[in-house]
């Protein structure tokens, strides 16, 4: 039998879910019904965290993948004395309130990452997970454990159905991330109806071939049980660990229980009232919260207050052993970068051509000596994306403590784990595939912008030149849609010194950023003679100006296409054309800059000419209506990467040849 009191707060968890979804006329009062009683014993019971410090570096994580069902998250949150009142609960799904339709990380204290799109959530939790366990082996010390904590995720058959919860749940097992545990909402509802419809695999086995410990939990409402299956995950040190529990949708609605109705559409008057009887409800009232319920909730912070003072303690007297340390650790999760982090990076001397990624990848190495919480890897293409910390092993199962991790090809789960990694904090990931596979990973890229979270993300064979793997591998479309998602910055260097500025923005930039790098090698430019270091953090800058006037034409491009820009320039200036040249590796930094300096760069009035290898679209905004855009509105082909420039239209003399037009063009307007 359940305890009065008990009761009593999971009620109150449910009938706060259903009276907001009803009062906002829209959202998902099921599952915060069906799983009340797994948030309620996880945050009053067994939970490490502090609601009055959401930031408290060891606390426990918990995740809500299953995201539609934010008023059970909510719900726990207000009623354990998080800063989220009943008024912001009331204000459900509302402009401004603390609770959106679905949790937003920094948004509402308490949640720790973003989640809706289901799955990701999934993602995020392993890389916590990781996070937690490298953090463990670099920091901790006999005697002192400062770091020494859980991820918690909640997932639903809608979870369990998308790839990317495969992809993250088998690199979880790969790793023996025994620190993870996820708890499986099993009440085979969706939207459409029953998940007999699409789904029908064993779950259980399938975990189990993942290499985690598997439990089940046969009834939500059995404490007892949720208990011993918590108690289980807790001691298994060696796996992560999955407990299905079995739910009913709706729990206690008379039409609607275990129905798709309950799942993302309020009850309605009647079953809500149907579904307080059942629950012996002492108030008609929506939003009736008993002052015991919330008394004995809210117990919550004195047990935080009293498990965050003995970390504390315990982290006084590691500090007092091991001070240079402590620093690091205060440093890092500060999001400091260490003195003279910068200070080793290379130089690189014009003469032999070289790629972009080859660039990128000592730069990555020259930083990782000096920024040590940088980490992460590639979707097994570390050889081809320069990805790999020369210095480091691997992170695996028996070497926690490396920082070369290997994803495996799972570019999806790499994206999610890289974010949940940011989100843990303390460390800065980056992740490496090719631009093409971004279109695996663009959910975790979307999310990373909507959470601000610092990953970087390595982009190698950005464009036509990557040759004879042919259009398949050849992004056209890519440059342009990752500039079109908000709060995403994209950096594509010109050659090996921007793309050591380039990295220099991306340590220093708040919110994801992407490096877009060539794998054909590109003329090496002398930063002495050319403005690039200063340059580049400005998103556009002149890198060659016009001689013996003002510019007739701008020529402005973005990475390979800079040294298209520079040869058809020369070619001009022997036919009397003055060409300035045009940096332009970045639009979201240029776009930041101050309007008189964009005038500058761009003015109004001169002529100009993109040029980019990849699609148009976009362009007119630098270019304006009169403008030429030299690009590829048509995938690629298979061939050497010169042949495929050359055969595509991107050469100097149609450079040439399109500024000699438009300067015609301009010539005979009134």
């Amino acid at each position: 039998m359940i305890d009065r009191l008990d009761k009593l707060c999971i009620d109150t968890i449910r009938t706060l879910s259903m009276d907001a979804v009803q009062q906002a006329k829209s959202g998902h009062p099921g599952t915060p019904m069906a799983l009340a009683p797994v948030v309620y014993l996880l945050f009053t019971r067994y939970l490490k965290h502090n609601p009055a410090n959401p930031s408290w570096p060891d606390r426990d994580r918990f995740i809500l993948s299953a995201g539609h069902a934010s008023m059970l998250l909510y719900s726990i949150l207000y009623l354990t004395g998080y800063d989220l009142s009943l008024e912001e609960i009331k204000r459900f799904r509302q402009w401004g309130s603390k609770t959106p339709g679905h949790p937003e990380y920094g948004h509402t204290p308490g949640v720790e990452v973003t989640t809706g799109p289901l799955g990701q959530g999934c993602g995020n939790s392993v890389g916590m997970a990781i996070a937690q366990a490298h953090l463990a082996a670099r920091f901790n010390r006999p005697g002192h454990a400062i770091v020494d904590h859980r991820t918690y995720a909640l997932c639903s058959d809608g979870d369990m159905m998308e790839g990317v919860s495969h992809e993250a749940a088998s690199l979880a097992g790969h790793l023996a991330l025994g620190n993870l545990v996820w708890i499986y909402d099993d009440n085979r509802i969706t939207i459409e109806g029953s998940t007999s419809l699409a789904f029908s695999e064993d779950v259980l086995r399938r975990f189990e071939a993942y290499g985690w410990h598997v439990q089940v939990v046969d009834d939500a409402n059995d404490l007892e049980a949720l208990a011993g299956a918590l108690d289980a995950a807790r001691q298994e040190r060696t796996r992560p660990s999955f407990i299905k529990v079995r739910s009913h949708i709706g729990y206690g609605a008379p039409k609607k229980q275990d129905t798709a109705a309950a799942h993302g559409e309020p009850l309605g008057e009647e079953d809500i009232r149907g579904a307080k009887a059942f629950y012996s409800w002492p108030s008609a009232e929506p939003f009736h919260v008993p002052d015991e319920a919330l008394a004995h909730c809210r117990k919550a912070l004195e047990r935080g207050s009293t498990l965050e003072a003995g970390w504390r303690r315990t982290f006084e007297r590691w500090q007092s052993a091991h001070p240079d340390l402590a620093s690091e650790w205060e440093r890092a999760q500060e999001q400091r970068l260490p003195e003279g982090w910068d200070e080793g990076i290379p130089v690189f001397a014009p003469g032999k051509a070289k790629a972009t990624r080859s660039a990128s990848g000592a730069v990555l190495n020259a930083l990782a000596e000096r920024v040590p919480e940088l980490i992460g890897g590639s979707a097994d293409l570390a050889g081809s994306n320069k990805t790999l910390i020369d210095a480091s092993g691997d992170f695996l199962a028996a070497a926690y403590g490396d920082r070369n991790l290997h994803f495996g090809v799972r570019e999806h789960a790499m994206g999610a784990v890289a974010n949940g990694i940011a989100l843990h904090g303390g460390l800065r990931p980056y992740t490496g595939t090719f631009l093409v596979f971004a279109d695996y990973m663009r959910p975790s890229l979307r999310l990373a912008a909507l959470s601000r979270a610092r990953v970087i993300f390595v982009f190698t064979h950005d464009s036509i030149g990557l040759g004879e793997d042919g259009p398949t591998h050849q992004p056209v479309e890519h440059l342009m849609s990752l500039r079109a998602i908000p709060g995403f910055t994209l950096l594509r260097p010109a050659e090996a010194n921007e793309t050591a500025a380039a990295w220099r923005v991306a340590l220093a930039r708040e919110g994801p950023v992407a490096l877009a790098l060539t794998r054909q090698d590109v003329p090496v430019l002398d930063p002495a003679s050319y403005p690039i270091v200063d340059g580049v953090p400005l998103g556009a800058y002149v890198l060659v100006e016009a001689e013996g006037g003002p510019p007739d034409v701008i020529l402005i491009a973005t990475g390979s296409e800079v040294h298209l820009a520079l040869e058809g320039r020369e070619q001009l200036r022997a036919q009397g054309v003055r060409a300035r040249v045009v940096s332009m590796p970045c639009w979201e930094l240029f776009r930041e800059q101050p309007e008189y300096y964009r005038a500058e760069v761009l003015p109004r009035e001169v002529p100009k000419v993109a040029i980019e290898a990849g699609v148009t679209l976009g362009w007119r905004e630098y270019v304006g209506d009169e403008g030429e855009v030299i690009g590829l509105d048509r995938f690629g082909g298979s061939a050497p990467w010169q042949v495929a420039y050359r055969e595509l239209g991107l050469t100097v003399e149609r450079v040439v040849e399109r500024v000699r037009a438009l300067l015609a063009r301009a010539a005979t307007r009134p």
